[in-house]
């Protein structure tokens, strides 16, 4: 009843609300915009775990803090902290938004996780096809880059990469995979070139749930904005089987 609702309550109901929100928020984060296993190597962690955190620490703190049955202006507080809550969640998840990875982009010699973010809207506008002038909304789009024949498109690409604008976050250059998947697996390593014992057993893990032998099985560096992974790709086809964690660069 409203007349025995204490602080404590309030606080606990207020919690109640905020915690489903936050689990449907983590589930959209996990199923829909960072699906497996780009979860962790997009950096999708600490995002969730802020906006979660400030989800469920900042709304029922308060109540806690402001309620008083009876209380002159207490519809006015809960009101405010409702709204306050609403604004950090609306702002989190539009960071969350724009760090959403979009294209996974077969490039040269690495394989790289691309962000909303990391894509200027001029350079979007620029997509070889309709296809690559749009940000997925549910999880990254696999494509490839190919470097242009022209020795001044080259030269231009050249200045942009030292700029930190490389080829896998300008669509202009991106093509179909199969079409550079060939080039790709020129340049992957094989599973036994692995030194390091922890990816190692990583990669073997990952060779069970994928029912896939070391013979059929090569892999390139997986390039993303918080952790760089190995990635699994068919020896055949050149396609992407698994994303693995481990250090490419010291396997």
């Amino acid at each position: 009843r409203a007349s025995s609702m204490s602080r404590w309550k309030a606080a606990a109901i207020h919690l109640a609300i905020s915690g489903s929100i936050g689990v449907v928020v983590a589930a959209l984060l996990l199923l829909v915009w960072y699906p497996p296993p780009y979860f962790h190597a997009a950096g999708a962690d600490e995002l969730v775990l802020l906006l979660v955190g400030v989800d469920l620490v900042v709304g029922p703190l308060l109540t806690l803090i402001l309620f008083r049955l009876g209380k002159p202006g207490l519809a006015f507080d809960l009101t405010v902290i409702a709204l306050l809550q609403i604004g950090a969640l609306v702002y989190g998840l539009s960071v969350v938004l724009r760090s959403r990875p979009v294209f996974l982009v077969g490039a040269v010699d690495r394989i790289a996780l691309v962000s909303a973010s990391d894509i200027a809207p001029t350079d979007l506008a620029q997509g070889s096809t309709p296809a690559y002038r749009s940000l997925s909304w549910n999880g990254p789009r696999l494509v490839g880059a190919r470097m242009p024949d022209e020795p001044d498109a080259r030269n231009e690409l050249l200045f942009s990469a030292i700029e930190g604008r490389d080829i896998e976050v300008l669509p202009r250059y991106y093509v179909p995979y199969e079409t550079i998947a060939a080039g790709l697996l020129a340049r992957a390593k094989p599973v036994d070139a692995i030194r390091d014992a922890a990816t190692r057993d990583a990669v073997e893990r990952a060779l069970g749930s994928i029912h896939a032998t070391r013979a059929g099985v090569v892999w390139l560096p997986l390039v993303a904005r918080k952790q760089d992974m190995l990635m699994l790709l068919d020896s055949r086809s050149g396609r992407p089987l698994r994303a693995v964690a481990g250090d490419p660069w010291g396997s």
